[in-house]
């Protein structure tokens, strides 16, 4: 694992959107209140730490719904991992995400 991996705060924050399934770019967008100039450089970094995977939907599902096709996150079993230790640093994040769940339930 890697243990020596810092994430910024920004980028904890996108994890945690994922991780409570807010799977497509704008979806993260509109939780997080980050602009997609900022969201989309974090998604695409952290696909390239493979903290992250992505998919794109159908086209066929797009059109049903008369729009373009989205792009899909989901975390890696080390994007988990990054997440829980970076909670760990961020306790502002992890009070939000028990908060989050709560909610959901």
């Amino acid at each position: 694992m890697r243990d020596a991996l810092k994430l910024s705060y920004t980028a904890v924050l996108v994890l945690q959107t994922i991780s409570s399934g807010y799977s497509y770019g704008f979806d993260i967008m509109e939780i997080t209140g980050l602009p997609s100039g900022t969201v989309y450089p974090a998604l695409r970094r952290l696909e390239q730490q493979e903290l992250i995977k992505s998919r794109w939907e159908t086209e066929h599902t797009a059109f049903a719904d008369q729009r373009p096709a989205r792009k899909y996150y989901q975390l890696t079993r080390q994007g988990k991992d990054a997440l829980a230790h970076a909670l760990q640093r961020y306790a502002l994040l992890e009070r939000l995400a028990t908060t989050e769940s709560s909610r959901r339930r």
